[in-house]
């Protein structure tokens, strides 16, 4: 059925579309189709590097003034309140929800000290306020990047730490609490500060429980399963009556199918709820190049295909498991793949789960393949669009370095310029 409703609904959604986006994106009816196809263009993440030589050659004013009528609206909400809760309306007009994201986060070598952490807690903070006091959406959600609040270094070390001696939930749980507790492994001042990032972490949880429910990202092989430890832990502390802090996990890594079991294994054991965010994963040339110049065995699967195979696969338990529990588990397909999209709707009616219940949902990039999220709102699915926010400054690296990541998801972009092509010539036929 669902097979179906893609290709009947296609022309229908680009028609929604069209209609929608052409007051602030683009004057259709004024450009050629070779224009067209240009403006949306947006396949080459060159594109975004260029950017960043743009504006140090235009200065930021000047940079930001071209910028925002073209990339910054495709791809980002708005820098205020006033201009986030505008676009997330005409979002919810299409039935489609927003999932906010703040566009912070750290790598290696750019830790900044308590006090900028402590200032991303707070735009934390106010990115639960903003998405459970607007009504755009029922059961919202949002990003959250742990590397925000706790250093990049210490989550290396710690995953170094945990790897040998494996830290028990219970312990993060309690300094969770304010409880002062010894980490095995960590100096004094690491030990502080990471006392400290858990207090943050608390925080957002602590203000979210029962109103926004938290997708943690995953990130490096490096750091993940440092980040996966205090996610489980959030999730062992505030998810006894649902799942509102969630943990991603990266499909195009080998060792994804281990993890996903054990976290389910740990739920059961640990009386909590799992929320689940089934990604392909974003890394892939990085963590390839990092793991040859560290003589290690590749982390990532051989080809494609055993990365398709491995998300449809741990789809598959996902959907089992919440079949028999779907007050317990939960996830969201953050896909652009249609074929995976077509086997989560299958699965969902033939395993007789409630598609209105909010324990299957799919979710997208902002401006990027939304034939597949209006099709799938037309039918009644819960659909995300994954929603960055803030001035041009805030949002050009995040959007660099999601350009950097998401190669092949640029490329999918080509697929549905052609759509729209395909619609705007048609409209142009009918109206000659």
């Amino acid at each position: 059925m669902m097979s179906t409703c893609l290709r009947s609904s296609r022309l229908y959604s680009l028609s929604v579309r069209l209609m929608a986006t052409a007051s602030h994106r683009m004057v259709v009816t004024d450009k050629s189709p070779d224009l067209l196809a240009a403006s949306l263009a947006f396949e080459d993440p060159r594109a975004f590097q260029l950017m960043s030589v743009a504006r140090t050659i235009l200065g930021r004013r000047l940079f930001s003034l071209l910028l925002r009528p073209t990339v910054y609206a495709q791809f980002v909400a708005g820098e205020n309140e006033k201009e986030i809760s505008k676009s997330m309306e005409k979002m919810s007009l299409l039935g489609l929800r927003p999932m906010l994201a703040v566009p912070i986060e750290e790598d290696l070598g750019e830790s900044t000290g308590e006090k900028r952490y402590n200032d991303n807690m707070e735009a934390m903070l106010e990115c639960v306020r903003m998405s459970h006091s607007n009504a755009w959406s029922k059961d919202p959600m949002m990003q959250l990047k742990v590397t925000a609040l706790l250093s990049p270094e210490l989550c290396v070390k710690l995953t170094t730490i945990i790897s040998k001696q494996p830290y028990d939930l219970d312990l993060l749980v309690r300094a969770m609490n304010g409880e002062t507790v010894n980490f095995p492994g960590l100096e004094e001042s690491e030990a502080a500060h990471f006392q400290c990032s858990l207090r943050r972490l608390k925080q957002i949880a602590q203000a979210s429980v029962n109103k926004v429910r938290v997708l943690v990202d995953a990130e490096y092989t490096y750091m993940n399963p440092a980040l996966t430890l205090v996610t489980m832990a959030m999730m062992k502390k505030f998810n006894k009556d649902g799942a509102w802090i969630w943990n991603t996990y990266q499909c195009y890594l080998k060792e994804t199918r281990t993890l996903l079991l054990e976290a389910l294994a740990q739920s059961k054991d640990g009386g909590f709820c799992l929320g689940v965010k089934l990604v392909r994963g974003a890394y892939m040339d990085k963590e390839r190049k990092l793991a040859m110049r560290e003589g290690r065995p590749d982390p990532v699967q051989d080809c494609w295909e055993d990365t398709n195979n491995n998300y449809n696969s741990l789809l598959e338990v996902m959907l089992k498991v919440i079949a028999q529990d779907p007050e317990s588990y939960r996830i969201i397909v953050a896909t652009h793949n249609e074929e995976s999209v077509k086997r989560a709707a299958e699965g969902v009616e033939e395993l007789g789960i409630d598609k209105y219940g909010g324990s299957v949902c799919f979710g997208q990039l902002l401006g990027m393949c939304d034939h597949v999220s209006l099709t799938l709102a037309k039918e009644g699915y819960a659909v995300y669009k994954s929603v960055p926010y803030g001035s041009v400054d805030d949002t050009l690296p995040y959007l660099v370095r999601r350009a950097q990541e998401n190669r092949t998801v640029l490329q999918g972009i080509r697929k549905e310029r052609d759509l729209l092509r395909q619609e705007f010539l048609r409209r142009l036929k009918r109206s000659s």
